[in-house]
């Protein structure tokens, strides 16, 4: 088909086509058709996407028992009650009720009810504003939109490939809990499935190349969560790599060889040591781009250097924050300013705060790690901080300490850390580690995306006795 932007009488056109129907292109389709534009999403798996079905749902379904339980055993009058195994059947069938048994009839009830076409198939960009799904040819008048999301990359190890390794969406949709699992990777999916199937029964080591836990937070984030994880009888092993994999006969025992020339002998291998983008076959050669590539955007999440402004790259296919929530707050970004170029609304980019630009994407990007104790940050370490020429101070405190904590559990362990840019006295970061911190985390970002001044902070009175009064502590060290 010749790549020209020219609608024929057989063309099926839309003001906005979407490619992937995970929550990212959901978002963008229901912002525009929100705003009176046309839309229809494409979607060659399932309605809702990798969160929906292998990622976020699943994932955290496997981890509320575990830190229920958790929390339970350091709870008075509970301990014993709390102290035996889990029921493994019933955490994986509650898992496959939240996932809706791998079924999208309900996402697809939404996207009817919100007014937007679902095609069925994988699209195909072919040419400026046109989209192939099977033959099918769909032309948006306004923009086009990939949110196809990203996919786990497995490392160029001799005999990776054909011991077929879990990926995360194995580890997420496994019906079964296996003997032995060895993990290879230390960040988020690594920590949080390590976390999962050893409660649930099985024997799991974590290997490690670097030399500690989630590395892209703050080292006592990823301090704390081994001690636990050691705690609950998981081996951890760090600075090693794997340099060979064996499996002899499909569904047998995989054996990993570590550059130390040590060998261990498991029953699963998963591999969570990166991703990859969804775009290597959905046409981008046809529009100057090479196929397999993170796509380069502007701050409202327009594709740079594709003549006319029509490419939109929306979620993790733009490698700014690979995360569902903030893939949602992109598209709600994209969506307004599709809508408003539509209407011929100029944009102001110039403007950080805009409706219109995903500035949160580099100021104020949360991310919660449901491990036991849960892990939780936004904003820049000190490390990232000092890095980018900031002027700062580290105010630490032991969570331990806020009465709130000493009521929520019997032992309890954590630390608070914020950030401080001494120059604006605000705040660039702050991370928690603990039980249920991942509920303080909402006040830190509104406190590192609002700018708030920290004298101003003083005046956000945290009610007693909850673990949030660590804002109190944190501040009255900050003014020492």
């Amino acid at each position: 088909m010749a790549a020209t932007g020219a609608t024929n009488a057989a063309d099926e056109a839309y003001d906005v086509i979407v490619l992937g129907a995970g929550p990212t292109g959901e978002n963008v389709a229901d912002r525009a058709h929100a705003a009176g534009l046309s839309a229809a999403i494409v979607e060659s798996e399932l309605v809702g996407g990798e969160c929906s079905y292998w990622a976020c749902m699943p994932s955290k379904a496997l981890l509320r028992p575990v830190t229920v339980r958790s929390e339970a055993r350091r709870a008075p009058g509970f301990k014993d009650a709390a102290d035996g195994p889990l029921d493994a059947p019933a955490v994986l069938g509650h898992r496959d009720a939240v996932v809706s048994y791998w079924k999208d009839d309900g996402q697809v009830r939404w996207l009817d009810s919100a007014g937007i076409d679902l095609v069925r198939g994988q699209g195909r960009l072919a040419g400026p504003r046109r989209v192939v799904v099977d033959g099918r040819v769909l032309t948006a008048r306004h923009a086009v939109a990939v949110c196809t999301g990203s996919r786990a990359v497995l490392p160029p190890i001799p005999g990776l490939a054909e011991a077929r390794p879990w990926t995360s969406r194995d580890a997420t949709s496994a019906k079964t809990v296996p003997g032995r699992l060895v993990v290879v990777g230390g960040g988020v999916v690594g920590v949080e499935m390590a976390t999962a199937w050893r409660a649930l029964g099985a024997s799991v080591t974590l290997l490690v190349r670097g030399d500690g836990l989630l590395p892209r937070m703050e080292p006592f984030a990823g301090h704390l969560v081994a001690e636990s994880l050691a705690e609950a009888g998981a081996f951890l092993r760090t600075g090693v790599e794997v340099r060979e994999v064996r499996r002899e006969a499909p569904g047998g025992p995989v054996t990993v060889l570590l550059d130390s020339g040590d060998e261990i002998v498991a029953d699963e291998l998963l591999i969570a040591t990166g991703r990859a983008p969804r775009t290597e076959d959905i046409g981008l050669d046809t529009v100057g781009l090479r196929p397999g590539s993170w796509l380069d955007v502007d701050d409202s999440c327009r594709v740079k250097g594709v003549t006319g402004g029509w490419l939109y790259g929306v979620g993790d296919v733009n490698h700014r924050a690979l995360l569902t929530h903030q893939g949602k707050y992109q598209a709600r970004i994209a969506g307004a300013a599709i809508s408003a170029r539509a209407r011929g609304v100029p944009i102001l980019e110039s403007d950080p705060w805009g409706a219109h630009a995903a500035t949160a994407d580099t100021r104020a990007v949360p991310q919660v790690v449901f491990s036991d104790p849960e892990a939780a940050a936004v904003g820049l370490s000190a490390a990232e901080a000092e890095r980018a020429g900031y002027r700062i101070r580290v105010v630490d405190q032991d969570l331990a300490a806020v009465s709130g904590a000493y009521l929520y559990a019997d032992g309890y362990r954590g630390r608070a850390r914020i950030i401080v840019d001494l120059d604006r006295e605000v705040l660039l970061g702050a991370t928690f580690v603990g039980h249920g911190v991942a509920e303080l985390l909402h006040s830190a970002t509104v406190a590192v995306a609002g700018e708030v001044p920290v004298e101003r902070l003083w005046h956000a009175v945290p009610s007693y006795p909850t673990i949030s009064e660590v804002w109190l502590r944190l501040l009255e060290a900050y003014r020492g």
